[in-house]
């Protein structure tokens, strides 16, 4: 019987590391999930922990890290992602950027395993380029109080490249676009799920700036498709992967106010220091290198999701439970439509 191979995925009970264990158990590997449970969840894998090809470690990749036995793919996506997390917690998150990727990078070494590394579009910083492509350099400021995450997964690419071309490791590097999809936490602070977390609550929008600002917005499940695509290539250098159809934060918040057919009104607030004034990835690369692009409609448009999948996931939504990957715009349109069967 031939043996499976062995996984490890960092950040394994976060938003995009949990939809990562479900993707590679479906593969037929071994999967060994890690988190130090700061920013994840457990019921985001609990799910998983009766499988016999799925276990988890409780543990912060900071500290040293040991895996006993084999090890053939390691993916480490652990790191706070949002602006309320890693303002909250600055050292944490520069050291699992730095410390973190040390030791995953020292494992997959002494393992002889194929590490691909959780980077972002916070690279670019405020990018003076658009859309972004792998060469644009960025524009980040180090000191801001954004620079602990930037500078964080800057180190990050910049310690894996090291390792690739000193040590000849098998390195893959993505930078990540904003990603949504079941599993998000309401109270992150990123936009999508901010919007979300008023509306469910009937509370006016909240639009920091003057709302001109951007981001392109892709599904989960084409999001780890991609990562997937990435890890079972041989290209070492960063690839974007993202949902290049943008929209502006002003008009995303009509979109929602309107769909919802409620009294809400948009409020503004002051832009937060050194938040980014546009987003959006090139991904011809991804495209020519991977054959990947986004399959899921932008989350502004119509949905491909039957009347069954909508309503089972926003009632789950409701009551704490996230069950069905439907995408999060039509949770606005069921606010009001409690009526809708479920055939």
């Amino acid at each position: 019987m031939k043996t499976k191979q062995r996984i490890l995925i960092t950040g394994a009970a976060g938003f995009l590391g949990s939809h990562l264990c479900d993707r590679f158990i479906s593969e037929g590997f071994h999967v060994i999930g890690m988190d130090n449970l700061i920013t994840g969840r457990m019921a985001n894998i609990e799910h998983l922990l009766p499988l016999a090809d799925f276990e988890f470690y409780r543990q912060d990749v900071s500290k040293f890290i040991h895996i006993p036995g084999e090890l053939h793919y390691i993916l480490h996506f652990a790191s706070p992602a949002s602006p309320i997390d890693y303002l909250k917690i600055p050292i944490q998150t520069l050291k699992v950027g730095s410390l973190g990727v040390h030791h995953c990078l020292g494992l997959a070494k002494e393992k002889n395993a194929r590490i691909l590394i959780a980077s972002t579009s916070e690279v670019y910083g405020d990018p003076e380029v658009h859309p972004q492509t792998e060469s644009y350099w960025g524009n980040v400021n180090p000191v801001g109080p954004r620079g602990v995450y930037d500078e964080a997964k800057r180190f990050q690419e910049a310690m894996t490249m090291a390792y690739h071309t000193f040590h000849g490791l098998e390195t893959r590097i993505a930078r990540i676009f904003n990603t949504y999809g079941p599993r998000m936490r309401l109270n992150d602070g990123r936009v999508l799920p901010a919007f979300i977390g008023q509306a469910l609550r009937g509370e006016d929008l909240t639009v920091f700036g003057d709302g001109s600002q951007t981001r392109s917005f892709c599904y989960v499940d084409d999001l780890v498709e991609g990562i997937f695509r990435l890890l079972m290539s041989d290209y070492a250098q960063p690839v974007n992967l993202g949902n290049p159809d943008e929209i502006t934060i002003l008009d995303f918040a009509e979109e929602i106010v309107q769909l919802t057919k409620t009294d809400q009104k948009i409020v503004f607030e002051p832009l937060p220091v050194d938040d980014p004034k546009q987003r959006r990835p090139d991904i011809s690369l991804a495209t020519s290198l991977l054959g990947w692009k986004p399959k899921v409609l932008p989350l502004y448009d119509t949905c491909v999701f039957g009347p069954f999948q909508i309503c089972t996931y926003f009632r789950g939504v409701i009551s704490g439970l996230d069950m069905y990957p439907c995408p999060l715009s039509i949770l606005f349109i069921c606010i009001h439509v409690s009526n809708i069967p479920y055939s």
